[in-house]
């Protein structure tokens, strides 16, 4: 058996590592601010039973904002930091089991460790693979083992492991672990299963961190129009309404090259309210040629919110972004730095809420990854299909499991009706009925 232990050192460095899988790390530029945590003072004494990092998160902008690429930055540890390591099961059908935690705990939001060793570990499982990780009397779920959360999309689960430490670490690529199943305290064991679900089943994953590659001049993206270079275009998925809803890269932030392409197209369109996802107004009036836009003439709120999707914080400043919606005239534009993470979500929840099948949100959301990646010898190069396959599937899995951590739960199979499981997650982020309606109104 592993036993997890509880600690807020280990893993600063943690946060930094590994090359920003996507630039889904999208949307860099915001000043925003997220959920505080306030990091209790821990020595080498005060280590028990469950082990997590303080994983603060950062703001929007440093969250987002692409990462050179380089190798993985581990985790330094001391010597009274280091987990022992301890024997584990493996029962008649494969699944390995760990223990965590038999002493009161109170957590504080964060990636979960187990005290396996990596390399113990890795003798059963393999970079690549997908394995179905079941915290008994919480959740189950699936994810990849990979060495970095970043490896995986936003907001995507990962089993991370570094070759020779003695513990691996269930993550998320931009949340907190222990909240999203809802583990506060620890006072009995906790019985953690792992079993394989696909082998090598998030190998093509691992490789897409190649087509991250992006710039920021239209002459490098010969083949698109000027409204896909600015990521500008019209959501027209099942049952929303035409010239209702409009998506965007920043229409302010001079930071990507796009912004004085996206707030043109924007005035062309007739845009009256702007949802901004990733900025404050300081930070957007801060910026250059702003009191000359079309944006600044109209209606704006800025929300400065942070890619955490499970976060209180994040669903309660979209609530907001959909009152203000319900408030103002459309035509709506939402966009946050690249309008792909952020902007990729919240459009896929109000596609879903209006009737949307699942091709069209897979469309909508896999659009904006072709607008920017795979630039090659300074060259965009259209992603294939196979590539856009993935990103596709990345969509319906952050809806899946976002409600999912909610309650909701979306099959796995058959044609899904999204709009009744939306309506339930709006409900949960705190609209009522009387204000999910009027949204549904405006964007007929």
């Amino acid at each position: 058996m592993f036993r997890l232990k509880k600690t807020w050192s280990i893993f600063a460095a943690f946060i930094f590592c590994a090359q920003f899988f996507l630039a889904c790390s999208s949307d860099s530029e915001s000043s925003s601010s997220v959920d505080q945590i306030v990091e209790p003072q821990i020595t080498s004494s005060d280590v028990v039973e469950f082990l997590l990092s303080s994983s603060e998160p950062q703001s929007s902008a440093q969250a987002e904002e692409p990462q050179p690429t380089s190798s993985s930055v581990e985790p330094q540890t001391t010597s009274s930091e280091t987990l022992q390591p301890h024997a584990y099961t493996i029962d008649s059908t494969g699944i390995h089991t760990f223990v965590m935690g038999d002493s009161a705990g109170q957590l504080i939001s964060s990636d979960l460790y187990l005290g396996c060793p990596a390399d113990s570990f890795l003798n059963e499982f393999q970079m690549g693979d997908i394995v179905t990780v079941a915290i008994n009397g919480y959740d189950t779920l699936e994810m990849p083992v990979v060495g970095s959360a970043y490896d995986v999309p936003i907001a995507g689960f990962a089993l991370v492991v570094f070759q020779n430490y003695d513990y691996i670490i269930l993550s998320v690529h931009y949340g907190h672990m222990a909240s999203i199943v809802k583990i506060s305290d620890v006072v009995v064991p906790i019985e953690v299963s792992i079993s394989m679900k696909e082998k090598g089943g998030f190998l093509f994953g691992l490789e897409m961190r190649n087509v991250q590659n992006m710039d920021y001049y239209a002459e490098i993206y010969p083949d698109l129009s000027i409204e896909e270079f600015a990521n500008f275009r019209e959501v027209r998925t099942t049952g929303m309404g035409q010239k209702r809803l409009y998506r965007s890269s920043n229409p302010i932030d001079p930071g990507l090259g796009r912004n004085l392409y996206a707030d043109s197209l924007a005035k062309n369109a007739g845009v009256t309210t702007f949802i901004n996802l990733s900025d404050s107004e300081e930070y957007a009036k801060s910026c250059q040629n702003f009191d000359s836009s079309y944006y600044s003439t109209q209606n704006v709120i800025f929300l400065d919110l942070p890619v955490y999707f499970y976060s209180q914080h994040f669903k309660d400043g979209i609530a907001n972004g959909f009152r203000y919606m319900i408030e103002h005239d459309g035509p709506y534009l939402v966009h946050c730095t690249f309008g792909m993470d952020r902007t990729g979500f919240t459009i896929a929840v109000l596609e879903a809420l209006m009737g949307a099948t699942t091709e069209d949100i897979q469309a909508d959301y896999a659009k904006t990854f072709s607008n920017y990646f795979n630039v090659v010898d300074s060259m965009h190069v259209a992603l294939n299909e196979q590539q856009v396959d993935f990103f596709r599937d990345v969509v319906i899995r952050n809806l899946k499991t976002v409600y999912h951590a909610e309650g909701i739960e979306i099959p796995d199979t058959g044609t899904i009706n999204w709009a009744e499981p939306t309506e339930k997650y709006m409900e949960k982020i705190g609209l009522t009925q009387e204000e999910i309606s009027a949204l549904k109104d405006r964007l007929k």
